[in-house]
């Protein structure tokens, strides 16, 4: 988003819409991989779990992510119920190895079923049950090729930096549900999430370090690419 976009953002994305792609068409873009039984089944334990899964739009750009990035391992804060963690899987190398954090145990319980079920390999993942920033403080510098960050939003600029250190040079951080049901473009809207998306966004469009994009799939994927020097 250009610096204009950010100081302006209901003009910003007035313009969008009034130009942009035909509902119809959105539509048949978000769905345009479809969905096989596992993910499904996963999505309806979510549902009943009270958890949001990224959309159907933003799996396949994850799955995509990965396989640009010949990703060999990566790392997912928040684990919900395997949705995001499989399409990582599915964009991966065949030897990669995702670690997936997430707090709720049987969050965690689930996803695991849901990569078995998808006929994932179990040394291809590894579960770790605890609070994001705990866990990836511990991780190694530069080994990954890919951070998926969809957890506590007002921790975002913290995973940010995390990931900036964990990532290897042209390695990829990816941040799910930024566009918030639209909250985010409406200046009017102050709430500490809201607020705490208006940072991350700030911080990456800032690093020059970084070259990204906000990705306005499901409920938006804010994508940046670590420079290669």
């Amino acid at each position: 988003m250009s610096s204009a976009a950010a100081d302006h953002p209901s003009e910003y994305w007035e313009g969008t819409i009034a130009t942009g792609i035909d509902p119809t068409s959105w539509a048949y873009a978000e769905d345009y991989t479809g969905a096989d039984e596992v993910v499904t089944g996963a999505r309806e334990s979510a549902a009943e779990s009270g958890i949001a899964p990224i959309g159907a739009g933003a799996a396949a750009a994850l799955s995509l992510l990965a396989a640009c990035a010949g990703a060999k391992a990566v790392v997912e804060i928040g684990t919900g119920t395997g949705v995001s963690g499989l399409a990582l899987l599915r964009g991966m190398r065949a030897d990669g190895t995702l670690t997936t954090v997430d707090l709720d145990a049987e969050n965690q319980r689930l996803a695991r079923k849901t990569f078995l079920d998808a006929g994932i390999a179990s040394n291809r993942f590894r579960l770790i049950a605890g609070a994001g920033l705990d866990v990836v403080t511990r991780l190694t510098d530069g080994h990954y090729d890919l951070v998926f960050c969809d957890a506590d939003r007002r921790e975002n600029t913290a995973y940010l930096h995390e990931a900036l250190r964990l990532l290897r040079p042209g390695g990829l951080v990816v941040f799910a549900g930024v566009l918030s049901n639209g909250r985010l473009a409406d200046p009017a809207r102050r709430d500490a999430d809201t607020m705490a998306l208006r940072d991350l966004i700030r911080a990456v469009r800032e690093d020059d370090d970084l070259v990204s994009a906000l990705l306005p799939t499901s409920d938006g994927l804010l994508t940046a690419a670590k420079r290669l020097k």
